[in-house]
């Protein structure tokens, strides 16, 4: 596999004939819309032949709503080696509360191609958003943690999960203790029953850093539970101003500090299936960025004309364009970012990825996965 970088004048012809490859497996597996037009800057993967894959072991992970669709998750299963399905929440009084659309079909279509269902739990309140208030009245009342274990093991049982995956934000600092001892309590009863525990956890750089990150203690967690997921994504964010999702130095300072608190074959690397599209000029507190998918970007990038850059420090393609007189800034992923933050899993000895999220389709993506990874199933 090489990864081509469009040149002026390049059509999908010359690239064709420049790699003497078919040109429909260039549309096919960079997700390319007739007429097939190109604009410069686009990273291409183009597939030289049947290459194997590489032999260093990973465990994949993708996070997917049950209301993902068939094909897409069909087509993303055979490279994952975990599906966590997002997600169920749960009362102050510890019910738990399930999908609002059933995740049965998930589960068994995950199972049917050798990759284990995880189930996502996670303290999300009637508006959808994270709710500390719930994790706090939990992680303190050992009658309503009880209560909420003994429905997620009811839960597994009934509907064949694998695993669970605590993926709880925004914890109090008064919670920080009682959170890990929840984790530990549940890894032991999942455990003994046969089932996993995870933990995703916010980007942090230091143990006694402050912000979203400080109810989360990375050496405890990383004690309690299984293994864990960085979330190292959301750098460049909704309200945030325009930048890269998950710039690479960013990413490496908190691969280089959780290494120190947990053991690496217990990390999983968070990998940002999106991108962000910035009105300008960016007022903070007013502009809002849409999230738009990786080829959907490219997508915007040729109807508009518009180049495509690179930046080599943060490892992030980005580009400009105007629309209807307002100037526009997109920062997404392609192959080339992708294969850098894929360098720092063997370099760090870690335990695989974890992407967020897989709903929308970036095949590129999982060609070149495959090709530099061995998939554990």
């Amino acid at each position: 596999m090489e990864i081509y970088v469009v040149r002026s004048g390049d059509t999908i012809y010359s690239i064709g004939a420049q790699f003497g490859v078919p040109i429909e497996g260039i549309i096919y597996d960079n997700q390319l819309g007739y007429p097939y037009l190109l604009t410069i800057g686009q990273a291409l993967l183009i597939r030289e032949g049947n290459e194997e894959g590489g032999s260093r072991p990973v465990i994949t992970n993708g996070y997917a709503y049950p209301f993902i669709r068939p094909w897409v998750l069909r087509e993303t299963l055979p490279y994952l080696s975990e599906l966590s399905v997002f997600s169920y929440g749960f009362t102050k009084e510890g019910d738990l509360v399930p999908p609002q659309v059933d995740d049965t079909w998930m589960i068994q279509l995950a199972l049917d191609y050798r990759t284990r269902p995880i189930l996502t739990l996670t303290p999300l309140d009637e508006a959808g958003k994270f709710n500390n208030y719930l994790i706090h009245v939990m992680v303190q009342d050992n009658t309503i943690r009880t209560n909420l274990i003994a429905q997620l093991l009811q839960i597994m049982s009934e509907k064949n999960y694998s695993g669970v995956d605590v993926d709880f934000e925004y914890i109090l600092a008064e919670d920080r203790d009682a959170f890990v001892e929840f984790v530990s309590v549940l890894r032991e009863e999942m455990n003994n029953a046969g089932y996993s525990v995870s933990v995703a956890l916010a980007p942090k750089v230091s143990a006694d850093q402050q912000g979203i990150g400080a109810g989360k203690d990375y050496k405890g967690i990383g004690a309690a539970a299984n293994w864990v997921l960085l979330m190292t994504y959301e750098w460049g964010y909704t309200y945030g101003p325009p930048m890269a999702v998950a710039p690479l130095p960013n990413v490496r300072r908190v691969v280089t500090y959780a290494v120190t608190e947990i053991p690496a074959d217990q990390i999983n690397l968070g990998i940002p299936n999106y991108g962000y599209d910035w009105p300008l000029p960016y007022e903070r507190g007013v502009t809002v960025a849409r999230t738009i998918g990786n080829v959907e970007a490219v997508e915007i990038a040729v109807a508009n004309k518009a180049e495509i850059l690179y930046d080599g420090r943060v490892q992030s393609p980005y580009f400009y364009y105007t629309l209807d007189g307002t100037e526009h800034v997109v920062w997404f992923e392609d192959v080339r970012s992708l294969q850098a933050k894929f360098s720092l899993v063997p370099e760090y000895n870690l335990r695989g990825m974890g992407y967020w999220q897989i709903m929308r389709p970036f095949r590129a993506n999982w060609l070149l996965l495959a090709q530099k990874f061995y998939i554990v199933k």
